[in-house]
């Protein structure tokens, strides 16, 4: 008999521990006390569905005691696909105590787009700074200038769902820089007037399609670069100059080579001279007497230049030893 009861003390221990594990009668209870209604049967359906049943009830709490009216099948279907119930419920409530009209199916759709829709709501009330790095904009008279600005921005909910990000509108700030410096004459109207850039810029809309809303640009910092239109003329002089020098080579190898044409034929003519000699000897029109006399004035020619030349050798000498004289 003890034995029997022992079994039965055990058997009703281990029904109890597991009815409370599968069904939570705390979560009950809580929902009971906070006039949510969530029965005994909707708890036992979120574990068959395998939902955890505290990421739906205490999110429902929440929002029951905010006012904000959700239901139990909403909370459930967000989490069966994937979202995040308690970041949702508190950007709803945020939005509904900064008097944002959000409801929750575009707050769904944020969450589950891979947007932080509670930061989305914050930098709705609270605008967010993005500062941009150093643009590189030149000026008309190329002077470069490093532009850095503080952009302004609030998120805006209806285009969150597929507007684009930070990236883009850093993109199209630096763009509208470049656009503004580089229609300007000279860098220093850019330095005088930094607000002009900030002014064209804004006007230009660039918010367009995009998560945000763009408040204000702000220039926060202009500093002066290189002189690229400087350098421009000097790298293309420099080319000019190598196109010159080739040019210039290309006409020297084309003298060189006609010269060595020249001198080649003359090298040609001169290895005919004898064999017209020959001729003129053996055809009689040309003396013995006459051979004799050509070949006196030849070797007087060639004296009178070896002459020439030891002068001139020793001409320079003596001026180069008065100049080292002179110093």
């Amino acid at each position: 008999m003890d034995a029997s009861l022992l079994i039965i003390v055990i058997a009703v221990v281990c029904f109890i521990a597991l009815f409370l594990t599968f069904i939570p009668v705390g979560l009950w209870i809580s929902s009971l006390a906070a006039n949510v209604q969530v029965s005994i049967f909707n708890l036992v359906g979120m574990r068959l569905r395998r939902v955890i049943p505290s990421r739906i009830v205490l999110p429902l709490i929440k929002s029951t005691k905010a006012g904000m009216g959700l239901t139990v099948n909403q909370l459930e279907a967000h989490y069966l696909a994937g979202g995040n119930v308690d970041n949702v419920v508190n950007a709803l409530i945020a939005a509904h105590r900064a008097q944002i009209d959000l409801k929750f199916e575009k707050a769904a759709a944020i969450d589950l787009a891979g947007r932080d829709v509670l930061d989305a709501v914050k930098m709705s009330v609270n605008p967010k700074v993005i500062e941009t790095p150093n643009v590189s904009a030149v000026a008309k008279n190329g002077i470069e200038l490093l532009v850095k600005a503080r952009v302004t921005v609030r998120a805006n909910l209806e285009r969150l769902v597929g507007g684009a990000g930070e990236a883009t509108i850093l993109a199209r700030v630096g763009e509208g820089i470049v656009t503004t410096v580089g229609s300007s004459d000279s860098h220093k109207i850019v330095l005088e007037n930094p607000d002009a850039i900030s002014k064209t810029v804004l006007s230009k809309g660039l918010d367009a399609g995009t998560a945000f809303e763009i408040l204000s640009i702000d220039i926060a910092d202009i500093d002066v670069g290189r002189n690229i239109g400087a350098q421009l003329q000097t790298l293309q002089a420099e080319a000019d100059k190598n196109i010159a020098q080739a040019k210039a080579e290309e006409r020297r190898a084309m003298a060189v080579a006609k010269e060595q044409e020249m001198r080649a034929a003359v090298v040609e003519s001169e290895a005919e001279v004898p064999k017209a000699m020959a001729y003129a000897l053996r055809e009689g029109k040309l003396g013995i007497m006459d051979y004799y006399d050509m070949q006196n004035v030849i070797a007087d020619t060639s004296m009178r230049s070896s002459i020439s030349n030891a002068g001139n050798k020793n001409q320079r000498t003596i001026s180069g030893n008065k100049e080292t004289g002179n110093k």
